[in-house]
């Protein structure tokens, strides 16, 4: 039992291996009655260390046990897909779809990963003559990574340091240097330390990217095992002089509580791509970039949207000398966990397409680089190879001397059409949701001052159909009398089909949206969701602000509303502290109201403090947290 609790202790503490270790002997031995929960434990610790054909057997294992786990058979899902088992894979996606899990960003990650696998064997198709090779000489048995090329030599990220990093048990990672060989998959043997100052022994370091002058070099660094989750990993800039590189600095445009990494400069050097999981993403891990001015300042970083991010993991961009965005992802349809996929922009659409076999397989794909537009290298961990991730090379001319590099084929039929529409219903946000008729729809594309469609709801509560742009984003305003104008958002952001999935010339697609719309009544109370203060503080935090901005827009759109904004807090501290507190963060609330343009007149700020609990004797963080809320109670109309 106490080899059980260390390995339980170890996968808290974010030491994968080593809890690895301790729960398979944990599994051997006796005494452990949670046999769902051990096995599950085993299967996020490989999971969680990026091992995820291992983790297939212990989801199966806890899922047969009975583990209760939300998220187990999406997880075990990608272990079946990473294992090429995609028909099990797509068993898995459809049973946890249909438990209609809470998370939404989770629910459409599954909804789109099982339209994938329908679709694996169109994906299958597109192949490439040519083979990748793997440079022998260069891998090793730990992981090799992220290539990348600096005049005549092959710059990459390896796990050849002393000291292990107990996340996966493999040797931290380090970034080295080595000379091309004059033939490019013959190169390895000696690679050397890229720059003793850059060379930390203690902390990861990896994914380089260099200027366009060659005398810049922003690279990742962290995961030194100081803090839980590996949230340290930052971006950092060195620059050249004379034959040394710089000591590192953080770069300011780097989140502290947030992963960021695999930077990749533009083809001009002007603008710098990077992947993050910071507040604001997506999905996981999203691409981002952000412009470097002359005298080398990087201006604040703006996500790169929905037609290339998805809900899961984008990362490892490079952008080629056509300016095409080459770029690793696990949420666009595709073979493996990380496919590797090329995006383009024509006439302001953005088109993403895998690049197909042999370039991508079952297993990790990512971190390609092209040399002359038509051979280069990229990374995998696909059977076969040498270590972990090893590094490929690859010559797109031995296919066909006359093509592009890796370019699709000229489509022999004209390319396919998709009329992208938007429809919904409106109904009372009540139980049961009853249709609601006579309520004006208005339409409204962002940028564009006249409506796009304007509507009345029938009998049925519905409306539409009328026609979308791709890219563009929309809001769908409702107003009936008697109810709260209502603003939903739609975007076309992501949402463009696949051309791989499309089978006819010509493909209608509607998108339904449905309203809620809450009836107006004096003293009907409505709970502001995500209203979080720092402990013992009243101040408005960011996250607090996005929501309050949304009453903001509520009380624009309904400007003969009067309401009182209370606050409430749960019962661990005295009774007199509370109702301070709370006042003070109710006051804070209709301050911050005001300052965005809404008369004072309208709201009353009240706090309640500990007087109107919702659990009351609560005992869990959840709990009370129920009870610490921010709400608007309705005066007048």
């Amino acid at each position: 039992m106490q080899v059980y609790k260390k390995g339980v202790r170890q996968f808290e503490q974010g030491e994968y291996n080593l809890a690895i270790e301790n729960l398979q002997k944990a599994a051997n031995g006796k005494g452990v009655t949670d046999v769902a929960r051990l096995n599950y434990l085993l299967a996020e610790s490989y999971r969680l260390s990026n091992r995820f054909p291992q983790a297939a057997p212990f989801y199966q294992k806890a899922i047969e046990a009975g583990i209760t786990e939300v998220n187990a058979k999406m997880y075990y899902a990608y272990a079946l897909k990473a294992q090429g088992k995609y028909p099990e894979a797509l068993a898995q996606l459809d049973q946890y779809v249909a438990t209609k899990p809470s998370s939404k960003v989770n629910l459409e990650k599954a909804r789109r990963e099982a339209e994938t696998l329908r679709a694996i064997d169109l994906i299958s198709q597109k192949k490439i003559a040519f083979q990748p090779k793997n440079i022998g000489a260069l891998n090793s048995p730990g992981s090799e990574y992220a290539p990348v090329l600096r005049g005549d030599e092959l710059i990459f990220t390896s796990s050849r340091k002393e000291k292990v990093y107990k996340n996966n048990g493999q040797p931290m990672t380090g970034i080295y240097k080595i000379k091309l060989a004059q033939k490019p998959d013959e190169t390895g043997n000696n690679p050397e330390k890229f720059s003793p100052n850059i060379f930390k022994e203690d902390a990861n370091e990896g994914t380089p990217a260099f200027s366009k002058d060659g005398k810049i070099m922003i690279f990742a660094r962290g995961n030194n095992g100081k803090r839980k989750g590996g949230l340290d990993v930052d971006l950092y800039i060195s620059r050249l002089n004379g034959n040394t590189w710089s000591d590192p600095l953080r770069l300011p445009i780097s989140d502290s509580t947030a992963w960021d990494g695999s930077p990749a400069f533009s083809a001009d050097g002007k603008t710098l791509y990077f992947a993050s999981n910071r507040a604001g993403s997506v999905g996981g891990i999203d691409l981002y970039r952000t412009n470097m001015d002359a005298s080398g300042r990087f201006s604040r970083p703006v996500n790169m949207g929905r037609d290339i991010n998805t809900p899961g993991d984008e990362m490892f961009p490079y952008v080629a000398e056509d300016g095409k965005l080459y770029f690793a992802s696990d949420g666009h349809p595709g073979l493996g966990k990380l496919d590797i996929f090329v995006a383009t922009r024509s006439q302001g659409i953005i088109s993403v397409e895998n690049l197909g076999v042999p370039i991508n397989s079952p297993a990790d794909d990512f971190g390609l680089v092209l040399i002359d537009n038509e051979k280069g290298y990229f990374a995998s961990n696909r059977e076969g190879g040498k270590g972990d991730d090893d590094i490929y090379f690859f010559d797109d001319s031995e296919s066909n001397p006359n093509k592009p590099p890796l370019a699709s084929t000229p489509p022999a039929e004209a390319p396919k059409r998709v009329r992208y529409f938007i429809a919904g219903t409106v109904s009372e946000n009540a139980s049961p949701q009853a249709p609601l008729d006579s309520a004006k729809v208005r339409i409204i594309e962002d940028g564009v001052e006249v409506p796009i469609a304007e509507a009345v709801t029938g009998k049925p509560g519905t409306f539409g159909k009328y026609p979308l742009k791709e890219g563009k984003d929309y809001t769908v305003l409702v107003e009936r009398p008697g109810y709260l104008t209502k603003r939903e958002q739609f975007t076309m952001q992501g949402r463009s089909i696949p051309p791989i999935f499309l089978k006819k010339a010509e493909t209608d697609t509607t998108f339904d949206v449905p309203v809620l719309l809450d009836k107006v009544s004096l003293g009907k109370t409505f709970v502001l969701e995500n209203i979080y203060y720092d402990l013992d503080k009243y101040a408005i935090r960011p996250d607090a602000a996005e929501e309050l901005d949304k009453l903001v827009t509520i009380l624009k759109d309904n400007p003969t509303l009067k309401i009182e904004l209370s606050s409430h807090t749960d019962v661990r501290a005295a009774d007199a502290y509370n109702m301070r507190l709370s006042q003070n963060r109710a006051k804070a609330a209709v301050d911050y109201i005001v300052s965005k343009g809404i008369d004072a007149e309208r709201m009353i700020a009240k706090g309640y403090g500990e007087t109107q609990l919702i659990v009351k004797n609560a005992k869990t963080e959840d709990e009370h947290q129920r009870n610490r809320r921010t709400e608007f109670k309705i005066l007048s109309f």
